[in-house]
C-alpha cells in the first residue's frame, strides 16, 4: 500500500505537511474544533478539500474518531487544541484504549522557546506528551518541521499495529507556522509485517485442542478481522463461539455456534478447554467468578488456551497455551493443523441449541428493555449498526439482549464503561457508514453529556437514529441505592428536559413513544429518511427489571 516517492518539492506550512501526511496514510475524515496553536493545521484541511467535521465540544471529537475507527477497521483522526483542549479528550481516549481502537490525535504546544519553561503561555502543561502517554499508547512530538512526514507515518504505524491503540501528535506553534520546502509528503516504508508464531506453541495448542471433549472459543476485539478464520476452526471442532462485547458478531449469533454470553454460561461448567482470541477474557474469569480479586492465571476451570498479537497480555493473564500472533493467522494455521486429527462432534450442535434457546426465554423476563431490543433487531438491517450506551439498554444488550450478527456492527466502549459515549461515538459510526442504518440507545444521563452534538447531526447531515430512554434518572445508580442503600436516592433522579422539542430546536426530526408497538413504525421510518432523527422512549422512573444478575450469574440459569 506504500505509495511512490515523487521527486517533487513544496513550500508549505508544517500543519500544512502534517494533514498532507495524515492524507498519505489513508485519511478521509477528521473531526476537530480549530483554535490558535493549530490554525495552520486547519488551513491545510481547508487547501485539502478534507471532510471536516466540526463537534461542539473536544471530547465528542475523539469519540467521533473512535466510532470511525471501531465501526471500519480504519485509523480515526481527530484534532484540538493542546491544555485543556487534549484533556477534553482523555475520558474518549482511555476508552479508544479500552475497547482497542487506532486512533490518532492532532494537537498543538506552546511556541518552542517556552516549551517547559513554566512559564504559563496559553495552554501549558507541565508534561503534555507525559501525561498523555499515561492513559495511551504513545504519544509523539515534532521538533523539528523537516521530520513531519516521518514521525506522522510512525504515529499511524503505532496507532494500528500489534495491539491498535490511539496515539497523539504535538508540534510547538511556531514550529507548525513555519513555512519550509517539503518534498513530496508520500507514505513512507513501514515495516507491517506480522509476528511470527511460535511452532512450539502451536504444536502444543494443536495437541491440547485435539484432546478436548468440550472446547468453546471466546472472541474479543483482536478477533474482529478474522472472521472467517474463526468460523472456520470452531466448524472444525463444533465448538460455541460467544463474545462480552467488542467480539461479538465475529461468529453471527444467529449461526448454530454463535451464541450469547448468557448461552455461553449454560455450557461453562461442562467446558474442558477455553480459546480466548484476542481477547482479555472478562466475562468468565471476572464476571463468572470473582470481580474483587485479580489472578494472574486461573485457579480453577478449564484449560486455558490464548491467542494474541500483544505479548503481555500473556504475563497479565496467565494461560496454559499462550499463541502470540495475528489472530486470523494463527486460526488459519490451527484449523490447518487440525484438519486431519478432528471431526466435529456432532451432538454438541443440540447442546449449543438448547442453551440458546434456554438463555433466549430467560432474557424476556428482563422487561421493558427486551421487548424494544426485539423491536430495533427486528428493524435494524443485518448490516447495520446498534452503538449501546452505559444504561439498562445497553446492560441488557451486553449479554445477548439484541443479537449481533456482523463483525463491528456491535459497537461497545469496552472495560472503562465511559458514560457518555455512546451518542458521539455513533455519529462517528454513521460518518464512517454513511449509506448504513446506525442506531444510538441512550439513557436520558448519559445523553446529556454529548447533547450539544445534535446540532452537530444537524449541521452535517448525519442519518443517526438517536433513542433516548427518558427514566429521569440515573437508572442503575438509582437501583444500586434502593436495593444496597435503603432507598436513600442520593443524586440518582433527574430532572429531564423534553427531549422533543430541544432537538427540534436544534433542527433535528424527534418523536416521543410510549411502547414497544409505537416504537417500530417510528424506527423504520427514521432509518429509512437516512436523516438526523431522535427518538425518545417515556420510561417510568425504576420500572426496569434489573439485567445484573445475567451478567454476573451465580451458575447455570434453572431448567423448569
Amino acid at each position: 500500500m506504500n505509495a511512490a516517492i515523487k521527486n517533487t518539492r513544496r513550500t508549505m506550512t508544517a500543519g500544512e505537511a502534517m494533514i498532507e501526511s495524515a492524507m498519505a496514510n489513508g485519511v478521509d475524515t477528521l473531526f476537530g474544533i480549530p483554535g490558535a496553536q493549530i490554525y495552520p493545521l486547519f488551513d491545510g484541511i481547508h487547501k485539502q478539500g478534507l471532510n471536516l467535521i466540526v463537534p461542539r465540544h473536544e471530547q465528542s471529537a475523539a469519540y467521533m474518531a473512535m466510532g470511525y475507527a471501531k465501526s471500519t477497521g480504519k485509523t480515526g483522526t481527530f484534532t484540538v487544541v493542546p491544555g485543556p483542549g487534549i484533556l477534553n479528550t482523555t475520558a474518549a481516549l482511555c476508552t479508544a484504549m479500552g475497547n482497542c481502537s487506532p486512533v490518532v490525535g492532532l494537537t498543538g504546544q506552546v511556541p518552542s522557546s517556552f516549551l517547559g519553561r513554566g512559564r504559563g503561555h496559553l495552554h501549558e502543561l507541565k508534561d503534555q506528551a507525559g501525561t498523555l502517554k499515561s492513559i495511551i499508547k504513545d504519544a509523539f512530538s515534532i521538533q523539528q518541521a523537516k521530520d513531519t512526514a516521518a514521525v506522522m507515518n510512525q504515529a499511524y504505524q503505532t496507532a494500528r499495529s500489534g495491539r491498535p491503540g490511539p496515539v497523539t501528535v504535538e508540534m510547538c506553534w511556531d514550529t507548525m507556522a513555519t513555512e519550509s520546502e517539503f518534498e513530496s509528503l508520500t507514505l513512507s516504508p513501514v515495516d507491517d509485517a506480522l509476528p511470527e508464531i511460535n511452532p512450539d506453541a502451536l504444536k502444543s495448542a494443536t495437541e491440547m485442542i485435539a484432546g478436548a471433549r468440550r472446547p468453546m472459543i471466546m472472541c474479543g476485539a483482536g478477533a474482529l478481522h478474522a472472521s472467517e478464520e474463526v468460523t472456520a476452526l470452531a466448524e472444525l471442532l463444533n465448538a460455541p463461539v460467544t463474545a462480552f462485547r467488542s467480539g461479538r458478531g465475529v461468529v453471527a449469533e444467529d449461526h448454530p455456534l454463535g451464541l450469547s454470553a448468557v448461552a455461553a454460561r449454560q455450557l461453562w461448567d461442562d467446558c474442558d478447554l477455553l480459546i480466548g482470541i484476542g481477547s482479555r477474557l472478562e466475562m468468565p474469569y471476572l464476571r463468572w467468578g470473582n470481580y474483587m480479586t485479580y489472578e494472574r492465571k486461573p485457579s480453577s476451570g478449564p484449560k486455558l488456551i490464548r491467542i494474541d498479537i500483544d505479548p503481555e497480555q500473556m504475563s497479565i493473564f496467565e494461560p496454559d497455551v499462550g499463541i502470540v500472533g495475528d489472530s486470523a493467522q494463527a486460526c488459519r494455521i490451527l484449523h490447518d493443523l487440525l484438519l486431519d486429527k478432528m471431526s466435529p462432534d456432532e451432538s454438541r450442535l443440540d447442546e449449543i441449541a438448547r442453551a440458546k434457546a434456554l438463555a433466549r426465554a430467560a432474557l424476556q423476563g428482563v422487561q421493558p428493555q427486551m421487548a424494544y431490543l426485539d423491536v430495533i433487531r427486528q428493524v435494524l438491517p443485518r448490516d447495520g449498526f446498534y452503538v449501546p450506551e452505559l444504561s439498562q439498554m445497553g446492560f441488557t444488550s451486553w449479554v445477548g439482549g439484541l443479537p449481533v450478527l456482523k463483525p463491528r456492527t456491535y459497537v461497545e466502549g469496552g472495560y472503562q464503561g465511559t458514560l457518555g459515549y455512546g451518542f458521539p461515538t455513533a455519529l462517528g459510526v454513521k460518518v464512517a457508514n454513511p449509506d448504513k442504518a446506525v442506531v444510538s440507545v441512550s439513557g436520558d444521563g448519559g445523553f446529556m453529556f454529548g447533547v450539544q452534538e445534535l446540532m452537530t447531526a444537524a449541521e452535517f447531515n448525519i442519518g443517526l437514529v438517536s433513542i433516548v430512554v427518558n427514566n429521569r434518572s440515573y437508572g442503575n445508580v438509582r437501583r444500586d441505592q434502593q436495593m444496597g442503600f435503603g432507598s436513600r436516592f442520593s443524586g440518582s433522579e433527574l430532572k429531564t428536559p423534553d427531549f422533543v422539542k430541544l432537538a427540534e430546536s436544534f433542527g433535528v426530526r424527534s418523536h416521543r413513544v410510549k411502547s414497544p408497538q409505537t416504537l417500530k413504525p417510528v424506527l423504520e421510518k427514521c432509518i429509512e429518511l437516512n436523516q438526523p432523527c431522535l427518538i425518545e422512549i417515556q420510561s417510568e422512573r425504576g420500572l426496569e427489571s434489573s439485567p445484573w444478575p445475567f451478567i454476573h450469574p451465580q451458575g447455570r440459569l434453572a431448567v423448569e
